[in-house]
């Protein structure tokens, strides 16, 4: 999802779903979980300003680049409320302008929406990573490198990295995998400058980040930010969700132990489910995946939950 798609409110693109109806907010795009509306009337675009959005978050949740027809309760305020949080916490210019119904969020959708500042969003996902997993460790056991980045030899799943990397890929369209690109590749793709700053902003945003989630017994083992181009300020803005469980991959630092897989506060419980023999589907078939049963819709809301409550030290309502 990037919030230049609402440039064109004529025509709503990215995913086919079912959006609210919010009096004076036009639905423009959705993604796989979040809907952007913008500004109908004058009345809102004078409380609110010109240049914004609103980003609904919804409860959906998707898996192996599919949206599940199954959704997680609560999953939009929470991913919300934990975004909100950490903007707080973070030294960056960002995209939110009011989260509250006295600024003019939709009463609907309270506790779930952000007014934000429509950016012109740069094509590449910035990934931070201080842990080797993931794709990042498929690349590694092929060629030794994340990214095209040399790394040390003899490191497992789970190794902590000496210093925390940058290893961008290129946004794909709904559906679609994202796809790891090289330093140079973001370079070619918006310029020295900016790509020297896209590098330097997600470092920061990852190792002050870092820090915060250990202080609470939480491994930040690498996590995705977006930036847009800010046209009223001409500032490199931090924009979309940030360091939420569908962004990032946190783990228990009381269990962590390098060397395998280390459960994660996201959708673990769904992947693990939809990949067993009791689902019977087949994620490189082009079958939609099959509804999820009610323990595991419970079991991710739960550590969706525990996740917030973990970081921000409060009590999810």
């Amino acid at each position: 999802m990037t919030e230049n798609s609402a440039q064109e409110p004529q025509q709503p693109r990215g995913f086919s779903t079912e959006t609210l109806d919010l009096p004076g907010w036009t639905h423009v795009y959705s993604g796989k979980v979040r809907d952007l509306y913008e500004p109908a009337d004058e009345a809102i675009r004078q409380q609110v300003g010109q240049d914004c959005v609103l980003v609904v978050a919804s409860d959906r949740i998707s898996a192996f680049d599919h949206v599940l027809a199954s959704e997680i309760p609560d999953k939009g305020r929470i991913l919300t409320q934990l975004s909100l949080w950490w903007f707080d916490q973070l030294d960056v210019v960002h995209h939110v302008l009011a989260s509250t119904v006295e600024d003019g969020v939709p009463a609907a959708v309270e506790g779930r929406a952000m007014i934000c500042r429509k950016l012109d969003m740069f094509p590449v996902e910035c990934i931070a990573r201080g842990y080797l997993t993931g794709t990042g460790l498929l690349e590694y056991k092929a060629r030794g490198t994340v990214c095209e980045i040399p790394l040390p030899p003899d490191l497992v799943d789970g190794s902590r990295l000496e210093q925390a990397i940058f290893t961008p890929s290129a946004k794909a369209e709904v559906g679609e995998h994202d796809e790891n690109i090289s330093y140079n590749d973001v370079v070619a793709m918006v310029g020295d400058d900016i790509a020297a700053r896209l590098s330097e902003l997600t470092l920061k945003i990852y190792t002050g980040a870092e820090k915060i989630a250990r202080e609470r017994g939480i491994i930040l083992a690498d996590t995705k930010v977006e930036f847009g181009y800010d046209a009223v300020s001409g500032a490199i803005t931090l924009g979309d969700e940030v360091l939420t469980p569908d962004s990032s991959r946190f783990w228990d630092a009381a269990t962590y132990e390098p060397g395998k897989a280390q459960p994660s506060y996201d959708k673990q419980y769904v992947r693990d489910w939809l990949t067993s023999a009791e689902s019977g589907w087949d994620k490189n078939s082009d079958v939609a995946p099959p509804a999820l049963p009610t323990d595991v819709v419970a079991r991710t809301r739960s550590r969706y939950v525990e996740a917030y409550e973990k970081i921000t030290g409060r009590t999810f309502a």
